[in-house]
């Protein structure tokens, strides 16, 4: 039962991570601009919803280190580690750089000081989210592909492999 747990809070965590990055990015972003009239207003927004985004990529990586840690054995394994350690190299980049984003940002005239400086930095933000995102879904095809395989990660462990 523990094996269907750890699959399941994982590509649930997963999908609320991925999932809310894709709209947000695709949806969200271009309406917000839309509707608030500049893209400096959606930056306010989107300063606290990326906040939320990297504490649910936390969640995410606790998930899939638990998951990789109870699959020995498999044949991807390594692959999958160094996808996710990558990762998460990413997400603390991206905590790193997200206060240097917020001190380009003046709330009271709700625009952007600096706006050359803050679009150097928002590119690196967005490229580390980008390559996040490539990374993770890798990490998800590869582990949807450990958990259909022919011995999955439960019977390689208690056959003693």
């Amino acid at each position: 039962m523990l094996p269907r747990v750890r699959a399941f809070v994982l590509f649930q965590v997963w999908v609320v991570w991925q999932g809310g990055f894709a709209f947000y990015a695709a949806v969200v972003v271009p309406v917000g601009t839309d509707v608030l009239g500049s893209p400096a207003a959606q930056g306010f927004v989107t300063r606290e919803v990326t906040g939320w985004l990297n504490l649910i990529g936390v969640a995410y990586h606790l998930a899939l280190a638990w998951n990789l840690s109870a699959e020995r054995g498999t044949a991807d394994r390594r692959a999958r580690v160094s996808l996710g350690a990558v990762s998460a190299f990413l997400l603390i980049a991206l905590f790193a750089v997200h206060p240097v984003l917020d001190s380009f940002l003046d709330p009271i005239k709700k625009s952007v000081r600096e706006p050359r400086a803050f679009y150097r930095w928002h590119i690196v933000y967005l490229w580390c989210s980008t390559v996040q995102w490539v990374l993770a879904l890798a990490q998800a095809w590869l582990t949807l592909g450990t958990w259909r395989s022919p011995n999955p990660p439960s019977a390689v462990a208690r056959s003693g492999l």
